[in-house]
């Protein structure tokens, strides 16, 4: 008898270790050809539950924010001109999706919390683009959302404390609820290109 429970048992982990297994083959099957990006260890090991502070000073998770195919950036607003660059290239894309019928959000996330208030971040998200959710919060939340996504940055060394720069990642990380971090985006995409592989990614959600 004891036997056969032990067998029963094996099966059930089998069964479910399989489903497991499928259901992650079935979504990389899914957006397998919308993918130009390889993520070592898989687009599994980046992105993750983050905690963070919005333009109206409340603690939102990512849950709160990502609620449809969303562009994630990590920048800081002092930046003089890569931030500026990026941030206004991923806000045409959001435009060019929503004239293709599709709906997308914009996401600033501020790597310079000392300066970074929620109002400062608030104001700089809307005039890039009214959809544009502006993010900070404490070092230690700004940290743990970067360690999710594996960004790098760091503040220059500077005599002045109120203008230094700040070395960061510069790509753009597509996010779907549900789904989590699907592709990253460099530099050198074009509004185009990154609203037509948004589009792929929605069409198989």
């Amino acid at each position: 008898m004891k036997s056969t429970l032990a067998i029963f048992a094996t099966v059930g982990v089998i069964a479910v270790l399989g489903g497991t297994w499928y259901a992650t083959q079935r979504d990389a099957d899914r957006f397998a050809e919308c993918r130009a990006s390889a993520v070592a260890g898989g687009s599994g090991a980046i992105g993750g539950p983050f905690e963070l502070v919005n333009a109206k000073g409340e603690t939102v998770t990512d849950t709160d924010v990502i609620t449809e195919p969303s562009l994630l950036y990590f920048g800081f607003t002092f930046c003089p001109d890569v931030c500026p660059l990026d941030t206004s290239r991923n806000a045409e894309a959001v435009d060019l999706l929503t004239e293709r019928g599709y709906s997308a959000t914009p996401v600033f996330i501020s790597i310079d919390p000392e300066r970074d208030t929620p109002e400062v971040v608030g104001d700089y998200a809307y005039n890039l683009h009214e959809k544009m959710i502006g993010l900070t919060g404490s070092p230690e939340q700004v940290k743990a959302a970067s360690q999710a996504y594996r960004t790098y940055y760091k503040k220059q060394d500077s005599e002045d404390q109120d203008y230094y720069l700040v070395d960061h990642t510069t790509m753009t990380y597509l996010v779907l609820p549900e789904h989590g971090f699907v592709e990253f985006f460099r530099r050198d995409v074009t509004p185009t290109e990154m609203a037509e592989a948004v589009a792929c990614f929605a069409d198989r959600i």
